[in-house]
């Protein structure tokens, strides 16, 4: 089977964005790995896949795929990149539009630099959200590893993940405790792991180890994760520049009550069609 394909990438974050609006399209686990592999097929860090939209006024539903094969619940970079391919091919009236995922629809606004902002929804920090097995909800929770212990905060941006404030990003152990974090009990489902480093009110630095795919060079969810756990730490302000290793994306929060948006940019890389 051929199929046709974009190359997309936010910040470094890299995609293969299949378009099944016209013809569905249902690939395995083992094609969504052979497409994710950087020797054998085209390589990225996950597969976005659009389909026709169920809802009312979106312009697509999107799905998100692992670069392991495992479907995943969101991705900032990855709804950017969507909104950047449906507008080059005039599936979107004015600079507004919505974007379908898991049943809710994500609004989202072209900019004219090229950018994208995207309505990522209020944080959860509800334990049963991500999920995270535990009895009660904290701002913080604790594991020992070795003989150090781990702190850190949880929250769901539509996909779960853990924070951990660190001095240093460039030091911190990203892999070690990316890995052995996300395999805990305490999340059945995994997590996504973040590292911050904050450098004042108004900008971090922070290194993301996803589920199913490894340390990024950028993970959009990430970032709104690392915000709304520093602002529920009183360690942040409602804007800040999140620096990552593939760039910065502009997070604001009003704190609890208000929606989280999320701007940066999406880039077309190139296309192609591989057979499968």
């Amino acid at each position: 089977m051929r199929i046709p394909f974009t190359k997309m990438q936010g910040l470094g974050n890299d995609f293969v964005l299949l378009d099944a609006r016209r013809a569905p399209l249902a690939l395995t686990p083992a094609q969504l790995r052979r497409l994710a592999d950087r020797r054998y097929g085209v390589g990225c860090d996950q597969i976005l896949q659009i389909d026709p939209p169920t809802l009312p006024g979106a312009a697509a539903l999107y799905r998100v795929f692992n670069a392991d094969g495992s479907p995943a619940q969101h991705c900032g970079n990855g709804v950017r990149c969507v909104a950047h391919y449906l507008a080059a091919r005039g599936a979107v009236s004015g600079r507004d539009l919505v974007i379908e995922l898991g049943g809710h629809g994500y609004a989202l606004r072209l900019e004219d630099d090229g950018t994208v902002q995207v309505d990522m929804g209020e944080p959860d920090f509800e334990p049963a959200a991500l999920p995270l097995a535990v009895a009660a909800r904290a701002p913080r929770y604790t594991l020992h590893h070795g003989e150090r212990e781990w702190t850190f905060g949880a929250v769901s941006m539509g996909n779960p993940h853990a924070v951990i404030a660190v001095p240093d990003v460039d030091s911190a152990p990203v892999a070690d405790i990316g890995a052995w974090l996300q395999a805990q009990p305490l999340f059945p489902e995994r997590v996504n792991v973040g590292f911050m480093q904050v450098l004042d009110a108004g900008r971090i630095r922070l290194r993301v180890y996803e589920r199913g795919a490894g340390e990024t060079p950028a993970c959009g969810t990430g970032a709104c994760g690392a915000v709304a756990v520093g602002r529920l730490w009183g360690m942040l302000g409602a804007r800040v520049v999140v620096e990552l290793t593939g760039g910065e994306l502009t997070i604001e929060w009003g704190g609890p009550g208000s929606r989280l948006w999320m701007r940066g940019p999406a880039v077309t890389v190139f296309e192609g069609t591989i057979e499968l």
